[in-house]
């Protein structure tokens, strides 16, 4: 009969040990997930950012060398990501693959003028500072004129700040709802064992000697949790990687290394929190509580 009740409190034991864990995890991968996306919108938003391109058009009678004075200034400039020379050859022959059909020998000459497409670092994609950009390379006397799609400017700004702002409110939110689940899990652990820490109390053990077992108990399943979350991200981050390279989430490590660093320690201090508080809660109450 003893044997029979122990195996069946080790299996209640064991049960409440796999759904904390259980419940540490799944909150850290979501977490963890989510850290991810909030890491790595910088870099997205950057490489939208870093798409648009002005279009500086030159005069028929421009100079070789005023061309590359002019890359050389660009090249200099912190606003330049890269600039490349395009001549109305290349520019009629992309236009023409574009159309379809051969314009230059259906006019019987090229239209198009000699440029080079200006691709700006992406802290200077903004409406005012891509005016003035233009601007200044509008005053050389041999640019005919400074070509980019100003709309397009507007809506990749506002719409970078729209985004960046929701991802960090839903941030915030979903950290929240994750440290009061894996609260509950962890109080729900030891609400079973509270008679045991008023045994424990009313023959004289000391409060931090009765929270210290159960402290580095669930601090030993908060890092199992949280090995076990690391292990699901990184599968994730490895299939997302090979799948779309072009978001390059293997390209920065120290990302990644702050992310599995994050929610490793995430998953400890939630668990010593957590407990530390609940068992202070069961501590505090007189006996004829604890039966409610």
């Amino acid at each position: 009969m003893a044997n029979s009740f122990e195996k069946y409190q080790r299996r209640k034991l064991i049960s409440s040990y796999f759904s904390v864990v259980l419940s540490i995890a799944l909150v850290l991968f979501l977490l963890g997930i989510l850290g991810l996306l909030v890491l790595n919108t910088k870099k997205m938003a950057d490489r939208s950012k870093e798409q648009i391109t002005i279009s500086v058009f030159l005069k028929e009678n421009t100079k070789e060398i005023e061309v590359e004075q002019l890359q050389k200034t660009l090249a200099m400039s912190e606003y330049t990501k890269s600039s490349t020379y395009v001549s109305k050859e290349e520019a009629a022959k992309q236009h023409s693959e574009e159309i379809g059909e051969d314009f230059v020998d259906y006019l019987g000459y090229n239209p198009l003028k000699n440029s080079i497409d200006v691709k700006l670092n992406a802290d200077f994609v903004t409406a005012e500072k891509v005016e003035e950009i233009a601007a200044t390379l509008s005053e050389k006397s041999f640019v005919d004129e400074v070509s980019y799609d100003r709309v397009l400017v507007s809506m990749v700004a506002k719409s970078v700040e729209q985004i960046g702002f929701w991802i960090l409110v839903a941030s915030a939110i979903f950290t929240f709802i994750a440290v009061l689940l894996i609260n509950s899990s962890i109080r729900l652990s030891i609400y079973s064992k509270r008679f045991i820490i008023k045994t424990m109390q009313m023959v004289g053990a000391t409060k931090t000697f009765i929270r210290k077992p159960f402290i580095w108990q669930n601090i030993k399943l908060g890092m199992i949790g949280a090995t076990i979350a690391l292990l699901a991200i990184g599968g994730v981050v490895y299939y997302v990687n090979t799948n779309f390279e072009d978001l390059g989430l293997l390209e920065e490590p120290y990302i990644l290394i702050t992310l599995f660093v994050g929610v490793f320690l995430l998953g400890i201090l939630i668990s010593f929190i957590s407990t530390y508080f609940a068992t202070q809660r069961f501590l505090n109450l007189r006996t004829d509580e604890l039966y409610y």
